[in-house]
């Protein structure tokens, strides 16, 4: 085991993350076994004033989650020297077979955060607190998630083993190795832009729809998924190689570096933050229906959703940009 401060802060936050769910946890299956918003009992009372609390320390710990997945890939950029084999976080997170998952488990709970905060503070606006449940009943199916986070996360790091020679992105974004890596590598550019920008499209519609009708919320949050997904193979497979000026390079992490004027966090944060947004205006839209709640989703689920299509804008004019500007030249992506 590597023992740095970033790592140390790595397992610390978890560690305070998973009290504070256990806490949580507890709390929710008191609150859906015993919540009554129509009894005045001081049991209920103090139900009502312990959510305050609990959302409270949820605020707290979901933010930290997304400190936590910055430093963690940060983290996995900066340990590139330390293995031999290994020139950027791909070869860190294949030290050993917990490097991935842990990864993916933070992006998973990162939008599962962002979902139950914009349900909570949409339940908080109105009087009878009508999501209280469901928003809690969500919190027990997010718990289990942060537990595996926090074991995968802390065996990563206890069998980091320095004499592993590790393999790195050339092999394994390669269009001749196997898996899901090599397969979006190998992914034609045509298929690529067609997919990401068919559903950025579909999502600008969906979203500016939503703005002057106030309906398909819930599509333009699906839609934000897919145009995520779409956006992130298509930095795999196309837009990589003109940030390298390299035909066979599709890292994802390798633009990460300071070599690349650090461009995959111009792609990545506005790429992030919008998916996050619309799947927070998407959850919160759902609950127009219900009296309490009908003003502050017409107030809030616009915002948001205005929000998120200048974020995807924003990343799909700098995936623009990024290709228009570089140097290297290749055949035309429609043979």
């Amino acid at each position: 085991m590597f023992l740095s401060p970033a790592i140390l802060a790595l397992i610390m936050v978890s560690a305070v993350i998973s009290l504070m769910l256990v806490l949580a946890g507890g709390f929710s299956i008191q609150l859906l076994r015993l919540w009554d918003i129509n009894s005045g009992s001081e049991l209920q009372l103090n139900l009502e004033r312990r959510t305050y609390l609990i959302s409270t320390l949820l605020a707290w710990a979901f933010a930290s989650e997304l400190v936590s997945l910055m430093l963690f890939i940060y983290n996995a950029e900066s340990m590139s020297g330390q293995f031999v084999g290994a020139m950027c976080a791909t070869g860190v997170l294949n030290v050993n077979e917990w490097g991935w998952p842990t990864l993916f488990l933070k992006i998973a709970i990162f939008f599962s955060g962002t979902i139950w905060l914009a349900l909570n503070y949409l339940d908080n606006k109105g009087f009878d607190y009508p999501l209280v449940r469901i928003k809690y009943f969500l919190l027990l199916l997010i718990i289990p998630m942060v537990f595996t986070e926090f074991y995968t996360q802390t065996r990563y790091f206890l069998e980091m083993d320095p004499d592993v020679i590790t393999s790195c992105c050339g092999s394994l974004f390669s269009v001749e190795a196997k898996g899901v890596a090599a397969e979006v590598s190998s992914l034609s550019p045509r298929d690529a832009l067609i997919a990401m920008y068919g559903t950025g499209l579909l999502t600008i519609l969906t979203g500016t729809w939503y703005l002057f009708k106030k309906t398909a919320g819930l599509l333009f949050s699906l839609s934000g998924i897919a145009a995520f997904i779409a956006a992130l193979m298509s930095i795999i497979s196309y837009i990589s190689l003109y940030i390298y000026e390299h035909p066979h390079h599709h890292c994802p992490f390798c633009i990460l570096k300071s070599g690349h004027d650090y461009a995959g966090y111009s792609l990545y944060i506005p790429l992030f933050l919008a998916t996050a947004l619309a799947l927070a205006a998407g959850s919160i839209s759902l609950w127009r229906k219900i009296p309490s709640l009908n003003d502050s989703v017409e107030i809030y689920a616009p915002k948001l959703v205005y929000a998120a299509l200048i974020f995807f804008n924003l990343f799909y004019a700098l995936a623009t940009w990024w290709v228009w500007q570089s140097n290297l030249t290749m055949e035309s992506i429609w043979q």
